[in-house]
């Protein structure tokens, strides 16, 4: 393979004993392929952030839900949520159990939970409204609440969860209200979280909002705080999207160790011997994943460079939706490399019938070319989940580079027929 832009993935040995042209050829693209091994690193980063008794990793599977990786991830340790009944049915599907899944419920009609109370889950609620609501269906049973602890952090305000511009958590304000609603269904607080946002670098404002939520169940009226199982401190971990530019990594060492101090003294001095938990999905997933795609068109228009592929925001939203950086590479086939060129200024956009299809804005790039193979990094998270049929796309195809370095499909791409399963009468 001529190397036009590929130390990173080259580094890692991500594609295992393939190359990308080659997995590009066989599965075609647009392509998800997760690599194994970093997956189980990224897991046990964080399984290893404090030896506090009790603590544990609840993988947000929004982030990426195919049931080959999250097999992996119970491997791992981990624990993981559920959002919907598909991604509970997911979980489920990769092999976790009742013990080792939360429901995180946002808004849910009442079929919804109780569908979770049927499959013997543990609900979180947001609102006081989804408080009476889950009563009125499990009177006399568990429930676990989600505060907004004020404070919220992220890369975009569309992912900042936490604070007074959202729509998540119950403001600790609200407490008697809680209260009054588990006396008059006689339900047991078994658990408080709070999610702050997503893609943290620092660690300040993450132990900032976990203390607020010591804080806060320290405050609990009554006894209840001796009856608490879970106190669950959200996700939002980032990772470095500008793989080219080294940006630093956040620092796990020194928020595992701020962390776990926080843990112990709090636990020495309330006696609390619960579970507590932390709610990272981007930081697990992401980095594990490239989606893989072809240059098929290039072109100016005035003084900007166009370059033309199949990564459409059907494939990969998170630039349109988010304006969120992800790193490329460049792959060639050997004898196909254009003459020396310095990097040109180039806007890499989808095939999309949208002018906000654009997947990489004024990008200083090597010279691309029809024929090319790019790949988008840190493409794990939030990708295949979040794809979708517009302009009736295909869903694309997954493959996984397992351990020892060979692919495997783990989804097959969408045929023609797959677009027309849903539809009746035809």
């Amino acid at each position: 393979m001529s190397d036009i832009r590929s130390t990173y993935t080259d580094s890692l040995n991500f594609y295992g004993s393939h190359t990308p042209l080659e997995l590009a050829e066989t599965y075609g693209t647009p392509l998800y392929i997760y690599n194994e091994g970093i997956l189980r690193e990224r897991c046990r980063d964080l399984m290893t952030l404090t030896s506090h008794p009790g603590f544990g990793v609840n993988y947000s599977v929004k982030a990426n839900a195919n049931p080959a990786l999250l097999r992996i991830i119970r491997q791992e340790g981990l624990v993981v949520d559920a959002m919907s009944p598909g991604e509970l049915f997911m979980d489920e599907l990769a092999g976790f159990t009742a013990g080792e899944i939360l429901y995180i419920s946002n808004n849910n009609s009442p079929e919804e939970l109780q569908n979770a109370l049927a499959h013997g889950l543990l609900v979180s609620v947001d609102s006081l409204s989804q408080l009476d609501a889950l009563g009125r269906l499990n009177r006399g049973g568990k429930v676990m609440v989600r505060f907004n602890p004020g404070i919220g952090a992220g890369h975009h305000a569309k992912v900042i969860t936490a604070g007074k511009e959202t729509k998540f958590g119950v403001t600790p304000d609200k407490m008697d209200e809680v209260f009054a609603l588990l006396a008059e269904h006689r339900m047991t607080l078994a658990g408080i979280n709070q999610h702050i946002g997503s893609l943290f670098m620092e660690p300040d404002g993450y132990l900032e909002a976990a203390a607020v939520l010591l804080h806060l169940a320290q405050s609990l009226p009554g006894n209840a705080l001796e009856k608490l199982e879970i106190i669950d401190f959200g996700g939002g971990f980032g990772i470095p999207y500008r793989k080219y530019e080294q940006q630093p990594r956040l620092d796990l060492a020194e928020l595992g160790r701020r962390l776990h101090e926080l843990l112990s003294g709090w636990a020495r001095k309330t006696g609390y011997a619960g579970r507590f938990l932390i709610e990272p999905g981007r930081y697990v997933a992401a980095e594990c994943g490239v989606l893989l795609g072809r240059v098929h068109a290039v072109k100016n228009n005035g003084d900007k460079r166009y370059v033309g592929t199949d990564l459409g925001f059907n494939v990969l939203v998170r630039p349109a939706m988010y304006d969120s950086f992800h790193d490329l590479e460049i792959y060639r086939r050997p004898g196909e490399r254009a003459p020396s060129q310095e990097p040109q200024l180039q806007t890499v956009v989808g095939n999309i019938c949208e002018s906000g299809d654009i997947l990489a804005k004024d990008r200083l790039l090597p010279v691309m070319r029809e024929g090319d193979v790019l790949g988008v990094l840190d493409a794990g998270a939030y990708g295949f989940v979040m794809a979708s049929n517009y302009n009736q796309r295909r869903l694309p195809a997954e493959v996984l580079i397992q351990s020892n370095g060979t692919a495997r499909l783990i989804r097959r791409r969408e045929t023609l027929e797959d677009l027309a399963r849903g539809f009746a009468g035809l």
